[in-house]
């Protein structure tokens, strides 16, 4: 029968009257509270370390996007028609050193 563990925890004084506050604003003892905060936070860490994880094993892998999949999310995220690939936008920088300097 699995049962609950109890855990103490410090709390500056600050963070204690908080959780005093919410607990009775949501009619939930502090314990509730906490435990829900500390469930979301793990679950909410273990996601992104996992994803961390994934990514990392991707570019181990070499499976990195084409320049043409990368321009695609910028034209879907910022509705730019068209951009330069890398080679020019390379070019006119260099360009644009030489006039300044």
């Amino acid at each position: 029968m699995p049962g609950n563990t109890v855990m103490t925890l410090r709390l500056e004084p600050e963070l204690r009257k908080r959780l005093d506050d919410l607990s009775k604003a949501q009619r939930r003892s502090r314990s509730f509270i906490a435990a829900e905060a500390i469930r979301e936070y793990v679950t909410v860490n273990e996601w992104q370390i996992e994803e961390i994880k994934k990514g990392l094993g991707e570019a181990n892998r070499e499976e990195f996007a084409s320049e043409e999949q990368v321009r695609r999310v910028i034209r879907k995220w910022t509705g730019r028609k068209r951009i330069a690939p890398a080679s020019q936008r390379q070019a006119r920088r260099g360009s644009r050193r030489q006039r300044v300097g």
